[in-house]
């Protein structure tokens, strides 16, 4: 497959990951319409959005491309030694893309409802933020080591789920399980990236104020991804020699 096809794919993944994850905050979290009691499907149904995207483009594009759809999964592979550093770049500007044209829409779609749609609040469009612009009021440091353990755990589950050693086929599963779980435990710290693009794909329809926080987003998801890229492949992985004693161990 070539590097064009496959970066198509991910920004189809990409697209696909910010509408049904942030879409699902914006559009469906809370809804009330005309009746008073609450029908939105608050922290647990956008938590069980975000998974659900990535479980599904898993099965979609993950034999096209990967399935990366994030620039942290894109740098663990590469720390990993399971992707090739000449193919970052177009992947993660491939995902940003995406991202970036999944908000607009988003946003487009939002701005269509009765009454109006604004972009003022602390996490306008789904928005990643600290300080202020966290849900939770949680201090930059707080939410700084949040994102590096999540996606350090989350690089983890990717790459013990993707290893040839795994139970073939369920790897989808497992991750997007996984990012469920992280968005339950975070969406009242972060709004939960580790994800660069999913960040600054709404970031920039929301103002520079919010946009001057995206770079937490970026330092902090990728060090936790590349950290875990170092740990599985130097722990975790067998080496030649086991491969060799295990092809001559008796049946």
């Amino acid at each position: 497959m070539s590097l064009m096809k496959r970066c198509i794919a991910e920004f189809i993944g990409t697209f696909w990951l910010v509408f049904g994850g942030c879409g699902s905050a914006v559009l469906a979290a809370v809804f009330t319409g005309d009746n008073q009691y609450p029908l939105g499907i608050g922290f647990v149904g956008v938590s069980l959005a975000f998974g659900l995207t990535v479980l599904t483009m898993a099965y979609a594009i993950g034999h096209i491309s990967g399935c990366h759809l994030n620039p942290a999964v894109s740098f663990g592979l590469w720390a990993a030694k399971r992707f090739p550093s000449s193919e970052l770049l177009p992947y993660i500007v491939a995902q940003v893309l995406g991202a970036i044209a999944s908000a607009g829409t988003l946003y487009l779609i939002a701005s269509g409802k009765g009454g109006g749609f604004s972009l003022t609040g602390s996490n306008p469009l789904a928005t990643n933020g600290f300080g202020a612009h966290s849900p939770g009021g949680y201090s930059l440091l707080s939410c700084f080591l949040i994102e590096v353990l999540l996606t350090f755990v989350f690089l983890i589950i990717i790459l013990g789920a993707t290893d040839r050693r795994a139970p073939q086929g369920l790897a989808p599963v497992a991750i997007g399980l996984a990012l469920t779980l992280i968005h339950l435990i975070s969406i009242p710290v972060t709004n939960t990236s580790v994800n660069p693009a999913r960040s600054t794909g709404p970031a920039l329809f929301a103002g520079t104020e919010l946009f001057s926080q995206v770079w937490l987003f970026w330092l902090a998801p990728i060090l936790g991804a590349v950290i875990a890229g170092f740990v599985y492949s130097s722990i975790f992985d067998e080496s030649p020699i086991v491969e060799v004693e295990k092809q001559h161990e008796p049946v």
